[in-house]
């Protein structure tokens, strides 16, 4: 999961910092997350499954399938 956090940040050309703004946590809070030196709240997964227009699943790796789920309720 925290390979897949580093790497869509690099793909999307975001800095920690930047990410943390968005998050609006400090810059050090996200890099021991994305290090997984401690487990990032689900919260939080969920705004950066947002930011990257993607699952939760395949940022915590559940799914290589990297676009997001459709709700398919009717």
């Amino acid at each position: 999961m925290y390979n897949r956090l580093k790497s869509l940040r690099i793909q999307n050309n975001l800095t920690q910092k930047d990410i943390s703004k968005i998050l609006e946590i400090s810059q050090s809070l996200y890099s021991i997350y994305e290090s997984g030196k401690k487990p990032i709240p689900i919260s939080l997964i969920y705004k950066l499954a947002k930011k990257y227009n993607t699952s939760i699943d395949f940022i915590i790796g559940d799914t290589n399938e990297i676009t997001p789920h459709r709700n398919n309720i009717n």
